[in-house]
């Protein structure tokens, strides 16, 4: 359902928070700084295991190559608790990010502040800021995880082009599915 989205974290509008994180690259990766460099910035939440995730892998990194010369940059962010979920874990990251070849960057957020104060709460779920930083999409890459040629509703790709020509994003909030943030317990 759309646009039936809870109020928990950062709302259509507000300021995304700002982020320390440690990547794949063995380089610390900081919002502000991505801020500074591209018109947009997708954020993913998402991880290692999830058959969502998997899904929608190979479509991420086509919009990353479709949008980068645009000024546009995704950002995958790991919160999922390790302890519980080891194919999560650092070092699993950055076999997962090789054997994929990830063209984007893919960071860990430990301490999972990041994703609680997005209010993110599955993988994937996408988060699109502006260069302002204000958050201006939430929710699915698009209408279909198992086929992408029976995408009808590209919203990522749609909102994307929607906020690279300074135009309100419509719509701004889709119900992410997926399998759920593994919070520390």
């Amino acid at each position: 359902m759309i646009g039936d989205i809870e109020t928990t974290g950062t709302s259509i509008g507000g300021y995304a928070p700002d982020f320390e994180l440690p990547g794949v690259d063995d380089r610390v990766h900081h919002l502000a700084r991505y801020l500074e460099q591209y018109k947009a910035v997708a954020v993913i939440f998402m991880c290692n295991h999830c058959p969502y995730v998997r899904l929608y892998l190979e479509r991420l990194k086509q919009i990353q190559t479709d949008f980068q010369d645009q000024g546009v940059t995704l950002i995958g962010i790991n919160p999922n608790d390790a302890n519980f979920y080891p194919d999560d874990s650092f070092e699993n990251m950055k076999v997962f990010a090789s054997e994929n070849q990830l063209n984007f960057p893919y960071i860990r957020d430990v301490a999972q502040d990041v994703a609680e104060s997005f209010g993110a709460r599955n993988t994937p779920e996408v988060f699109l800021l502006d260069h302002e930083g204000k958050l201006r999409y939430r929710g699915l890459v698009d209408d279909n995880a198992n086929d992408p040629n029976a995408v009808t509703a590209p919203y990522l790709r749609n909102a994307l082009s929607q906020v690279l020509q300074g135009e309100s994003v419509e719509p701004s909030t889709t119900d992410s599915i997926g399998c759920s943030v593994k919070w520390r317990k």
